[in-house]
């Protein structure tokens, strides 16, 4: 008996080891030794679908170097890098950090960003928290994007690259969106994924001030809270589902001097070291955004990411689980983070991505390269000089007035961070595809009326200097006849000379009632302009801002004198 005993226990013990074998080649068994899981992350790719030409400071280079240029980006590019990776982990996970569409090149604006979301798809995307561009046409539209459909506030855009929309294949994230009915956020806050038998999850959050940078009647249903106490909130209830690992993906960002690929940085500064340090300690992995910063730092204990924009690099992230430790932060055991540029050389273009991207192109060129005037200079700049001023703002101010004069309207004023791209022109002049670029927003012309002492307390709202508001100067570029003088060494407040804001030469009337020009998005107090939240006798005209640059380029060629010019009008002038 105790032999056949024996023999049953040696037998029951090889079974045992084989079904453990078995088990232990499943893909998601639970794992009883440390695990590595590997994640790509981008962000702030805002639709850019093609490579694009650009300098990068690398750390290997040598000091007094000048920066490299690279060909980098491009969906197929990213593809074909990604490739790469997978077959060295098919289980990689690719996430984002929002900004994902939003200021997009008309490549992709023109079809409602519906491109690039695909694109995004096709590439494994598996999650993303929103960014403030997300919501540049609205909540509504932004739970289109997800869901699919084709009721949109693009109804010209919309569902006319496809016929049918069918949403994104990922999911977007937002623990600090909560929408105002049910006091819950409006998309999920965060996201379980399983990998090699260990749980992951992903929380999103986007910058709090979103409010603040998009028109305010698309979001008008929700609000937006603390970031890391959105955050935090949803770690208990995440640590009683048995995750190994919190990542927070959030739309906000920093910056630091140190070469986009120096490992371990510690120079970050700006608002996102803020919201790490408020962070439970259970939060080891923050991947950041909204700066257009390529780091991989360490802040207070944690690994903080971000790939710069545009998909010029993406994020590699390895995490080591070591699932035998109760604790959670103490089962991840190490975080090594680096940005890879995507370097066109560098990766074979992934082929499908290709001729999706063909496709596009091929499609949109009908639209795009349809010549829309002749411009007096090669090149009208919309950098901004030391008085605020630019020669592309001046041009667009003009184009609103223009656009709104038979309405009444006597001044046109627009903000310059609403100018994305400078106008270029081609021998045949500039075309659809170039002066899309400039103003991707969509904005409407909103007309309203503001006394004298309005319009220069307007003015005192302008972030004058870098150094007055965080996320640099916020200027407003204003139309012709208009001028005034400011003086830096002036208080806040009171910069604007007494006396200096003039029409047509003649100083304005500090109770007399001037009709206003502005598109939507400042009208609500966007970028900070409050005060025209004041304005009396509002009037939407409908009139979309792109389709007022566009006639006015049209009418100033027609007229014998092309728009444009390589120097500002000087209306706007600094003393000091």
């Amino acid at each position: 008996m105790r032999a056949i005993s024996i023999g049953r226990t040696k037998l029951l013990c090889c079974m045992a080891a084989a079904l453990l074998g078995a088990c232990s080649s499943l893909p998601n068994a639970p794992a009883s030794a440390p695990v590595e899981l590997n994640l790509v992350a981008i962000n702030d790719l805002h639709g850019h679908l093609e490579a694009e030409t650009k300098s990068f400071a690398s750390i290997a280079d040598a000091v007094g170097t000048a920066p490299r240029k690279l060909k980098v980006g491009g969906i197929d590019t990213i593809g074909g890098a990604l490739n790469a990776w997978r077959a060295e982990d098919p289980q990689l996970l690719l996430v984002g950090a929002g900004d994902l569409i939003g200021a997009s090149p008309a490549l992709s604006s023109i079809w409602a960003d519906e491109p690039t979301i695909s694109a995004l798809g096709q590439l494994g995307l598996r999650v993303s928290s929103v960014g403030n561009h997300e919501f540049d046409q609205g909540s509504a539209e932004l739970l289109r994007y997800q869901n699919g459909g084709c009721k949109s506030t693009r109804p010209d855009k919309a569902c006319q690259f496809e016929a049918h929309y069918p949403g994104a294949k990922f999911s977007y994230l937002a623990a600090n969106v909560i929408d105002n009915a049910s006091v819950q956020p409006m998309l999920p806050p965060y996201r379980i994924e399983q990998i090699r038998g260990v749980k992951i999850a992903f929380i999103g959050a986007v910058v709090r001030g979103t409010e603040k940078m998009v028109s305010a009647d698309g979001i008008a249903n929700v609000h937006f809270i603390d970031e890391a106490e959105a955050i935090n909130r949803w770690v208990p209830e995440i640590k009683a589902q048995g995750v190994s690992a919190i990542v927070v993906l959030i739309h906000q960002g920093g910056e630091t001097k140190e070469p986009f690929d120096k490992v371990a940085c510690s120079q970050l500064q700006g608002p996102i070291v803020d919201i790490v340090k408020h962070l439970d300690p259970a939060i080891k992995l923050v991947i950041s955004a909204h700066s257009h910063q390529g780091y991989t730092c360490q802040v207070d204990g944690r690994t903080v990411t971000q790939g710069e924009s545009f998909g010029h690099m993406l994020t590699r992230i390895s995490l080591t689980i070591d699932p035998r430790v109760a604790d959670l932060p103490g089962k991840i055991t190490a975080i090594r983070a680096y940005n890879v540029l995507m370097d066109t050389q560098r990766f074979t273009p992934d082929p499908a991505l290709s001729a999706f991207l063909q496709k596009l192109k091929a499609r949109s060129d009908v639209v795009l390269a349809q010549p829309i005037a002749r411009i007096a200079v090669p090149r009208i700049d919309n950098h901004i000089n030391e008085a605020g001023e630019s020669p592309l703002g001046d041009v667009l101010a003009d184009s609103q007035l223009a656009a709104t004069r038979k309405l009444g309207a006597q001044i046109a004023m627009t903000n310059h961070k609403s100018i994305r791209e400078s106008l270029e022109s081609g021998p045949a002049g500039t075309n659809y595809a170039q002066v899309a670029a400039t103003t991707p927003y969509g904005n409407t012309l909103i007309l309203l009326t503001l006394t004298g002492s309005q319009i220069q307390a307007l003015l005192e709202q302008q972030s004058w200097l870098e150094q007055d508001r965080q996320g640099g100067r916020v200027m407003l570029q204003v139309s012709h006849g208009l001028s005034y003088r400011w003086d830096a060494a002036k208080p806040l407040g009171q910069r604007v000379l007494p006396g200096s804001i003039k029409l047509n030469g003649a100083a304005l009337d500090p109770r007399g009632q001037y009709r206003v020009s502005v598109n939507s998005f400042i009208s609500q107090g966007g970028d900070g302009f409050s005060l025209l939240t004041q304005g009396a006798d509002r009037v939407d005209t409908g009139i979309n801002d792109l389709d007022a640059l566009s006639h006015y380029l049209i009418a100033s060629e027609h007229d014998g004198h092309p728009a444009g010019s390589a120097q500002t009008a000087g209306r706007i002038v600094r003393v000091h």
